[in-house]
């Protein structure tokens, strides 16, 4: 079984350790951030499955780091008591609000909830091929963990092609299929979206992903 890797945003060193270790022995894994500046930094490479945010924190305040957090549950633990700040901060992205001081078994109650909403809800909106992942939900593609940076139009053709990874789709289907996502692509422009969108992929680790089919169209290419 994978541990879950939670991530606590918070400058206070007692709680953070307090919340590190109570964590550690639930069996999940810990990553840490003091500042709203750390915590965005570490996040560009990092893709924990859930975060416990503060918001009185040094540089960027948690309201800032929350409005930039994508693809992730959230759950705010502040002193902040104020019903409307609550409210507001539920409507901005987060999934949960914990008053401090809290209560520990709560709050591993309010995190166990909330990862295993997230659980269900990738299950179904989650596409994979080989080690690649793309993430209907947050539109978000990876390789290996890596995130690639992908275009609508890229990411729509993608979608289509790992919907259907058996089958070779004409130019025409795919212009067809990607319509509702992404009306700007035409036939002429379609070869060098994919082209594009190849180049991006095989950066990643070299691996091509996508194999043109002479004189039919695209697939995913299987061993």
């Amino acid at each position: 079984m994978i541990m879950k890797n939670i991530f606590i945003i918070d400058d206070d060193i007692d709680i953070g350790n307090m919340l590190e270790e109570t964590l550690i022995k639930e069996g999940y894994r810990v990553s840490r951030a003091y500042s709203g500046t750390e915590a965005l930094f570490v996040l560009r490479s990092a893709k924990p499955d859930l975060v416990l945010l503060d918001l009185m924190l040094p540089g960027l305040n948690g309201e800032e780091v929350l409005s930039q957090i994508r693809g992730m549950p959230v759950i705010v633990v502040s002193a902040k008591i104020d019903i409307d700040n609550k409210v507001a901060l539920l409507l901005g992205g987060a999934v949960d609000y914990v008053t401090k001081p809290f209560n520990m078994k709560e709050l591993l109650a309010r995190i166990s909830v909330h990862l295993r909403n997230r659980a269900s809800i990738s299950d179904s909106f989650v596409l994979t091929f080989d080690d690649m992942i793309l993430n209907m939900d947050t539109h978000i593609v990876s390789i290996d963990n890596v995130e690639i940076k992908l275009t609508r139009t890229e990411y729509a053709i993608l979608k289509i092609l790992m919907q259907n990874p058996l089958q070779v789709l004409t130019k025409s289907l795919l212009l067809d299929r990607i319509s509702e996502d992404t009306p700007d692509c035409t036939e002429s422009s379609l070869k060098m979206h994919i082209s594009n969108l190849r180049k991006k992929l095989r950066g990643v680790n070299g691996k091509e992903y996508i194999e043109a089919v002479w004189g039919i169209g695209f697939k995913m290419k299987t061993e």
